[in-house]
């Protein structure tokens, strides 16, 4: 099976599996990070496109927000490209990326590293920064039942475990923005990634400008 049809058949498997998820999370989110990650792709030499593009599709079939049990979607991203045949070094290179991409609280869990993680990284970071980055990051608030602001609840410093990073009761939406997305532009790894960032940083820091004075009633 060629490699266009086996990302044409991944693609649909995936958007079987995430149709309906919360928003900021479903196939829109993947179909986002695949067209970013072809983009930053398309400016890199020593990437391999194919494995880029299954990294893509398949990078949030084992997030720990949706699966009790990471392994279980290792397995099955595993059984799917068994089916295609893909070829057995593609396999384990896409299933590492699956297991590392993850930001898990900004600690460094990662045991494995290739140009095409880097990517991938980059890609999924960006779709979580700018304009649609603050429409996921209120979607999934309100899907955890998380208040969006409360000015007595400070902000968690960034670098938690994964288990203090996950619990949603100890912060808001709007610390999600000083735990998580506003770090993320000066981790980009590609330097198309870097660029891009940069107007999407600024668009949250706006953002934040221009919600803390309506909240005190100045504008």
């Amino acid at each position: 099976m060629n490699h266009e049809v086996i990302i044409e058949k991944t693609a649909a498997f995936v958007r079987e599996k995430f149709e309906g998820q919360e928003s900021g999370h479903d196939w829109w989110h993947i179909l986002r990070v695949w067209n970013l990650a072809k983009h930053l792709a398309a400016h890199e030499k020593n990437v391999d496109k194919f494995v880029v593009e299954l990294g893509a599709l398949l990078h949030d079939i084992s997030d720990s927000k949706f699966h009790e049990n990471e392994e279980d979607g290792i397995k099955e991203a595993e059984d799917w490209l068994l089916s295609l045949e893909v070829e057995e070094e593609v396999i384990a290179h896409v299933l590492k990326i699956i297991q590392n991409i993850s930001f898990k609280g900004g600690l460094n869990y990662q045991d494995f590293d290739s140009p095409e993680l880097q990517l991938l990284k980059d890609a999924d970071r960006l779709d979580a920064i700018g304009a649609i980055g603050i429409a996921r990051t209120f979607s999934y608030g309100g899907y955890r039942k998380r208040p969006f602001y409360d000015p007595e609840l400070k902000p968690r410093k960034p670098g938690m475990s994964k288990e203090a990073y996950r619990d949603t009761e100890k912060t808001t939406t709007i610390n999600h923005f000083y735990e998580k997305l506003l770090t993320l532009k000066d981790g980009m790894h590609t330097q198309t990634a870097k660029k891009m960032a940069i107007q999407r940083h600024a668009y949250i820091e706006n953002f934040l400008e221009i919600f803390y004075q309506e909240w005190e009633g100045k504008i």
